[in-house]
């Protein structure tokens, strides 16, 4: 099977592959909001025009705002993917060690600059040889959460010799306790956002980085002039200002996740866990179970790592479920 199957929202990889699966697919590769915030009409100048540094500030701050963060501690970007390829440019360490299973463009970015990579299930305990430390939280694939002030300790070690802890906060909008915005801007930490997963907009590609000052502005200067659209700006700035919304979503994306795992253990899964847009699940023979779905129509997330694990993501209505259900009793 091809490589690029493995990776999630390659559906048009996925009906070359299956060309005998019904239509419509359904996409659960990856953990992305079905449901995404409404966007409004906007005035044609927002794209005719180039962005201003006003709106630029205005998303900024709202953002800022809803992560309980100093807007002067953030600098925006489309998408938080190319942040993470962006940091062997910005920070040059030898010994990178990175949090296992998780989300794998962080070991393999750090590999491809010439790094010592250590991946390990306890990251923590291997930090004192090292000279970053990344990590996931909540985690992907499985969900796993770190404690904000067992971080922040971590992150105070490190930096008093001068390294770093980075911290990929992508599905932090499912949990905002336990994020590390507020410590933003403080000596080794680096903090990464992402806005599509939870909005549910992952085209609009818009992300975030908190950091020190210094690195912002080496960030920048890689980043250039106009680095966002002025219509991720624009819709950036009314949805993270939006509070009643993204209350309202967390509480829907949980009565969605609780569905779907009721879905999961009446197919057999076993070990369900992960977070309100994803369910990372254990199974005996995990990659003909993804066969099966794909034949089914239905595309889910496995792993070159694993025999034994597949992620889903959320079914975005009830005929969506159903077909789901029906896939699973043929497989168990």
């Amino acid at each position: 099977m091809k490589n690029d199957l493995l990776h999630g929202g390659s559906l048009d990889h996925m009906r070359e592959a299956f060309p005998g699966a019904p239509e419509p697919w359904i996409d659960l590769s990856t953990g992305i909001n079905p449901w995404p915030y409404p966007v409004p009409h906007f005035p044609s100048d927002t794209l005719q025009h180039l962005p201003t540094e006003a709106a630029y500030n205005h998303c900024r701050t709202a953002m800022a705002n809803a992560l309980g963060a100093r807007p002067d501690t953030l600098a925006l970007a489309p998408g938080s993917e190319l942040l993470i390829r962006l940091l062997p440019r910005i920070i040059a360490p030898n010994c990178v060690v990175v949090l296992q299973p998780s989300y794998g463009d962080h070991a393999q970015v750090w590999r491809a600059a010439g790094c010592e990579v250590i991946e390990t299930h306890d990251p923590l305990s291997r930090a004192k040889t090292a000279d970053a430390v990344v990590l996931c939280n909540p985690n992907n694939p499985d969900g796993r959460l770190f404690e904000p002030h067992d971080l922040n300790t971590l992150r105070q070690e490190l930096a008093h010799r001068g390294s770093w802890l980075i911290v990929d906060e992508a599905y932090a909008d499912l949990a905002p306790e336990f994020s590390l915005a507020q410590y933003g801007g403080e000596p080794g930490l680096i903090v990464l956002r992402s806005f599509g997963k939870f909005f549910g907009l992952a085209g609009l590609r818009l992300g975030a980085i908190l950091a020190p000052d210094g690195i912002l502005r080496k960030l920048t200067d890689l980043l250039g002039v106009w680095p966002v659209s002025g219509l991720a700006l624009e819709v950036g700035a009314q949805a993270y200002s939006d509070h009643a919304w993204q209350a309202d979503t967390r509480k829907k994306l949980e009565e969605a996740r609780k569905r779907l795992d009721g879905i999961l253990r009446d197919g057999g899964f076993r070990n369900i866990q992960g977070t309100d847009l994803f369910r990372f699940v254990a199974c005996e023979d995990a990659h003909g179970v993804w066969r099966q779905l794909a034949e089914a129509g239905i595309y889910v997330r496995r792993f070159p790592w694993s025999k034994e694990h597949l992620r889903f993501g959320l079914p975005a209505d009830e005929t969506a479920e159903a077909r789901l259900r029906a896939a699973l009793s043929l497989s168990a």
